[in-house]
């Protein structure tokens, strides 16, 4: 991203702002923020179109507002108020003008080829000190589209932090896949997912931008419902391929525990390398989201092994890798401080609800097992009531197949609800609260399609 400032001839300022609308590749700074253009010239009328139901245009000349205001052309009327909140943005000296925003590095270039025959520049400025450019996460495609969404609504990644789009997604779809794991119902998740996808019923048209996200789900939950031998229920169709949950609950809990692990330790490096590429290495290492708070997480986790496995050398690891990882975070988080007593209180509370978070966020992933256990016996029950229902000649078939319809759909319902928040919830306050410290802001450029065909007035 690339800080630019737009000079350009007083004459010709509304042209090339026109121009850089119709592009739509730059984020203007508003000078003065909420209120700047208060008692300007149009800032009347700009003020009293914000909130008109209109689709933005702009006219390549300038237009007559009062005529536009007589024959009710609201869209070409809203343009002209936000252009006009640019214009009294603009800085002026003599016969010059000048705004400053932000563009991508690689639109400079053909910006400037379009305000050539206007006499107006893009000049590359030097970023200032302190201030991090917007983000821009690419949306190119339905698919990374929508998967960006899931990380914006969590919060704007910082511009030197990595894009986890692709890692977020992939991660959210294996979370929800162990946690409701059933072949028929991750086929019916499909189903669904096609119905957004085609926007069919057209009720769900509003939503065709999940459909992504419904089928990465729908993908992982039939998978893991191969490995558990359900397909609505326990009903015998499949085997079981890996294990069934509702007899193996503490080797399900022991791997769901596991895979926790393993993706925290996957968000400490990510959180490490965050923050070396915000601050350097001395942010990296001393971070209880970067090498320190990863280095008291392995070492915990080795302490937590080493005493289930009564193997005696993995203790002393762990033992030595956490104290070495509350030592970097106590000296990064006392240096932080205004120092003396106070900041050595600071420093102990702050380390204290450091460790039990890191302690406790492991075992938080035991819900993966715990939902997955809860879908897999309300299966159960379904089925098992269909079955018993069966036996009662043909009044108990109708009504077995009634149950077997009903509780399938409720089981689908609650279980896809709860599993979506679950998953989310592990995302958001397990692994992304490590990853991000901070949050930046997005790029949003200015644009503003330009009517080329003009209607008489």
């Amino acid at each position: 991203m690339q800080r630019v400032a737009l000079v350009t001839p007083h004459a010709v300022l509304r042209e090339s702002l026109v121009r850089i609308a119709d592009a739509g590749c730059i984020d203007l700074d508003r000078a003065g923020g909420p209120g700047h253009s208060e008692g300007t010239p149009g800032a009347a009328r700009a003020e009293g179109l914000r909130e008109a139901p209109a689709q933005p245009v702009l006219s390549a000349a300038r237009p007559d507002l009062k005529a536009l205001e007589r024959v009710g052309d609201t869209d070409r009327l809203a343009g002209e108020a936000q252009l006009a909140e640019r214009l009294n943005d603009a800085v002026r000296r003599g016969t010059v003008a000048a705004l400053v925003g932000w563009c991508p590095a690689t639109e400079v270039s053909q910006m400037n080829a379009r305000l050539a025959g206007l006499g107006s520049v893009l000049v590359p400025l030097r970023a200032p000190r302190g201030i991090d450019p917007p983000t821009s996460l690419r949306t190119t495609g339905p698919v990374r589209k929508s998967f960006t969404s899931l990380v914006t609504t969590y919060g704007t990644p910082r511009y030197a932090d990595l894009d986890p789009t692709w890692a977020a997604a992939a991660l959210y779809a294996v979370m929800f896949g162990m946690m409701f794991g059933d072949v028929g119902h991750g086929a019916l998740l499909l189903l669904g997912a096609l119905s957004l996808y085609f926007r069919r019923p057209r009720r769900f048209a509003r939503w065709h931008d999940a459909w992504p996200f419904a089928a990465a789900a729908a993908v992982t939950s039939m998978v893991a419902g191969l490995a558990y031998g359900e397909f609505f229920g326990p009903t015998g169709v499949l085997p079981v391929l890996w294990l069934e949950p509702l007899r193996q609950p503490e080797r399900l809990l022991l791997t769901a525990v596991g895979v926790g692990a393993v993706l925290l330790l996957l968000a400490y490096v990510a959180g490490a390398v965050n923050r070396w590429r915000e601050g350097g290495f001395p942010d990296a290492l001393y971070a209880l989201s970067g090498i320190a708070g990863g280095t008291a997480f392995l070492g915990l986790a080795g302490l937590a092994t080493g005493a289930a496995l009564h193997l005696t050398w993995l203790l002393l690891v762990g033992s030595v890798l956490a104290v070495a990882g509350v030592a970097l975070a106590a000296v990064g988080t006392y240096t932080s401080t205004v120092r003396g007593l106070p900041g050595l209180l600071q420093t102990a509370v702050q380390l204290f609800d450091g460790v039990i978070r890191i302690a406790s966020n492991g075992v938080s992933f035991a819900r993966l097992a715990a939902f997955g256990l809860t879908h897999a016996a309300l299966s159960q029950v379904v089925w098992g009531g269909t079955l018993g229902l069966a036996h009662h000649g043909p009044l108990g078939i109708v009504g077995a197949v009634a149950l077997f319809l009903v509780g399938n759909a409720l089981v689908f319902l609650l279980e896809a609800l709860v599993a979506g928040v679950q998953a989310l919830r592990l995302e958001y306050f397990e692994l992304f609260s490590r990853v991000y410290d901070g949050q930046g802001r997005p790029f949003r450029p200015w644009h503003v399609p330009v009517r080329r065909s003009e209607v008489a007035l």
